[in-house]
């Protein structure tokens, strides 16, 4: 069965931009009714617990990139007796998975005092709030886990965002009513729990409804049980590496800094990561429409469609890392106030590092849906363990500049050129190469260029917080798109870049009867 990817591409984007817009907008008013009625430290706390659960899933070990790349095949050739096989035997690891989760998380438990500096807020039990945290994680692998792959396999994303939205809803509205209601942060916790119990139960139904024929049942043969458990190893240390990159500048500023510190800058990283999410929705949403091509197309074609997301990403990439530049201590100095604000040598570090990581997403995008787990294994380990060298080497001297600092280097200097040769290594011819590493560049230097022209003008309007932030952000959204616009106008990756545009938007417009 050959997917059909740019329709189903188009309807997870739609309902995946609704899903992320919603998630920016009422996160923010929950963020910021925390701040004023509770208090900065709890953001904190959220962040420091988060990041600990992030560790603590490695248990996970890549083993839902396995599930979903392994389905692939037998959904284009309609198996269904081999994807029953596979929805039994992930049922089975995401149950271990759970236990392994949970008894981690319980030996770990005694050290938790001893990642925060300084004082917590008063009447607070620490290790409560671990333990809620911790049941949330694991009640989130022990209810139905392994049902979201079919629907990931399938591209259909889109439910996964409907339920999604249903069920936030009811989280927020009632976390609101306790941060105003009462401010009690256990309360506040419990509530999360729930709702992500019944995010579970939801999508399974509805998984069971739309692919009846699929049950968790029957044995795989030994051969495809060993190769996903191959799979499975090879993403051990990319699982770590990942984990341990997004995770250790949060834990180290957190022992080192305190949490305070680490709430102010999880303020601007929280913009960041909803913009984050807002474009992971595209890749989301083309990765099994670029796996199924992997597969049906030749690789001269795959080739050119990867150049042509490169110029898209690239664009939007460098427009956001324009407009986070030029708009980040106006909204600050509006929504938190000026004494809650980052000094801009930090704030350049994550502009910059939003831009790394988007490129490094495109790429990690076509190595997950090509399956390239095995050479590319030690790479996301190697460039973690730099990062945090880096990290608790520079945070003693350098502070929060010295954190920001070892990230973008590691990513720059080690993450990125490492993966580019195994891409090209496995996937495209390696005569490629070289062509796409200028092509980078070349997009690169004109994203930095006009990022710099931008910045110029923006810099010198100071004409009050709101009007200082609403003729920035003019300038921001019409003279980098201008300019962009007048640079590639002519070009062959703009005019094929208009063409996919065109069949998405289109694709679009058939969402009424797609949905039917």
């Amino acid at each position: 069965m050959k997917i059909e990817r740019t329709k189903n591409a188009a309807r997870n984007m739609v309902f995946g931009w609704l899903l992320k817009i919603y998630q920016i907008l009422i996160p923010f008013l929950m963020r910021t009714a925390m701040i004023y009625f509770m208090g900065i430290q709890y953001l904190g706390l959220n962040s420091l617990f988060s990041s600990i659960l992030q560790v603590l899933n490695l248990a996970e070990l890549g083993v839902g990139n396995a599930l979903v790349f392994s389905m692939y095949k037998p959904i284009a050739e309609n198996d269904a007796e081999k994807i029953c096989g596979l929805m039994n035997l992930y049922k089975r690891l995401y149950r271990m998975i759970g236990m392994v989760i949970l008894a981690i998380g319980m030996i770990l438990l005694p050290f938790v005092p001893k990642l925060i500096h300084g004082d917590v807020p008063k009447n607070l039990n620490i290790y409560v709030l671990y333990l809620l945290y911790l049941a949330t994680t694991v009640l989130s692998y022990w209810l139905f886990a392994y049902k979201n792959a079919l629907l990931t396999a399938h591209q259909r994303e889109d439910v996964i965002s409907k339920v999604t939205i249903l069920t936030n809803t009811i989280q927020y509205a009632l976390q609101l009513a306790v941060i105003i209601g009462t401010g009690n942060y256990y309360l506040y916790l419990i509530v999360y729990l729930g709702t992500q119990i019944l995010t579970n139960i939801i999508t399974a139904i509805i998984s069971d409804h739309f692919y009846p024929q699929y049950r968790a049942e029957g044995e795989l043969d030994r051969s495809t049980r060993a190769d996903i458990m191959h799979r499975i190893r090879d993403l051990f240390t990319s699982k770590i590496g990942a984990v341990v990159l997004n995770s250790a500048d949060t834990i180290v500023i957190s022992a080192f800094l305190g949490l305070t510190v680490l709430a102010v800058y999880q303020n601007y990283f929280f913009i960041v990561t909803a913009v984050i999410g807002f474009l992971l929705v595209v890749f989301q949403s083309c990765m099994a429409g670029i796996g199924n091509s992997l597969i049906v197309e030749t690789e001269e074609k795959n080739f050119e469609d990867l150049k042509i997301f490169t110029f898209l990403i690239v664009w939007i990439s460098g427009w956001c890392m324009t407009c986070f530049l030029c708009l980040f201590q106006p909204f600050m100095n509006i929504w938190v106030g000026k004494k809650l604000e980052l000094g801009m040598p930090v704030v350049c570090c994550i502009c910059l590092y939003f831009y790394l990581y988007e490129i490094n997403q495109l790429l990690n995008t076509y190595k997950d849906a090509a399956g390239i787990w095995h050479q590319d294994r030690f790479r996301p380990l190697a460039t973690a363990l730099t990062n945090l060298g880096m990290n608790l080497m520079t945070v003693k001297y350098w502070g929060l500049y010295g954190v920001m600092l070892s990230t973008v280097l590691s990513m720059m200097l080690i993450g990125m050129p490492w993966l580019l040769h195994n891409l090209f290594s496995v996937l495209f011819d390696h005569r490629h190469l070289k062509e796409y590493i200028a092509l980078v560049f070349r997009y690169s230097f004109v994203a930095f260029l006009l990022c710099g022209i931008t910045f110029f003008p923006c810099s010198q309007i100071h004409v009050g917080k709101w009007m200082t932030l609403l003729i920035r952000a003019v300038i921001c959204i019409i003279l980098p798109n201008l300019l962009y616009f007048a640079l590639y106008r002519k070009t062959k990756e703009f005019e094929r870049s208009m063409e996919l545009f065109e069949r998405i938007t289109h694709g679009r417009l058939k969402l009424v009867k797609i949905i039917g």
